[in-house]
């Protein structure tokens, strides 16, 4: 466990949260305990409370949803849910640069997460590049669907821009990500 990925991403854009489950779901994909997604007011107010329906099959009833006031108490719902060896992985939803989530509070989360063997996911909302202990740090925004193949008149299935800036272990890099079921 440890602070993973750090993902910015437009309000108007599901990129983030979706880039966020797809390395969650990626990680942990035969783990069958719940997960935690964690969202400040400000962060559920601009990209809404998670669709069930929209989710990994897999993930849907094991999704245990906190809904915090403000970061600092989105801040401690984290920080509590990682320290729970029984979550198979934690999502945290912050919009903007609250002062509450500056490096220490980043840190303090990065050495919960990896104390307890807990991974976390942060998705920021709106939000200018400072300083984290984030192992890796992503821009993300939603991509151009493929077209169906049956029904050109159909939406085709989700699809990521998901650009890698900053990694400790990895080159940077971008890559288009997309479900096809």
């Amino acid at each position: 466990g440890a602070l993973h990925g750090e993902i910015f991403a437009a309000s108007c854009d599901a990129g983030g949260a979706g880039l966020a489950l797809a390395l969650a779901f990626d990680r942990t994909r035969d783990d069958e305990r719940p997960w935690l997604w964690v969202q400040d007011r400000a962060a559920l107010r601009l990209a809404g409370r998670p669709y069930h329906p929209g989710l990994p099959p897999a993930l849907r009833r094991r999704l245990i949803h906190v809904s915090a006031a403000t970061a600092q108490d989105a801040l401690f719902a984290l920080e509590e849910g990682l320290r729970c060896r029984d979550l198979a992985f934690v999502l945290g939803e912050v919009a903007g640069n609250p002062r509450a989530l500056d490096f220490t509070a980043s840190r303090r989360l990065s050495l919960t997460a990896e104390r307890h063997g807990v991974p976390l996911w942060l998705v920021r909302l709106d939000a200018g590049v400072d300083l984290s202990s984030a192992r890796m740090r992503w821009r993300a925004r939603s991509a151009a669907s493929l077209p169906p193949r049956w029904n050109a008149a159909a939406p085709g299935h989700p699809a990521w821009r998901a650009e890698l800036f900053r990694a400790r272990s990895h080159p940077p890099g971008e890559w288009i990500l997309h479900d096809d079921g």
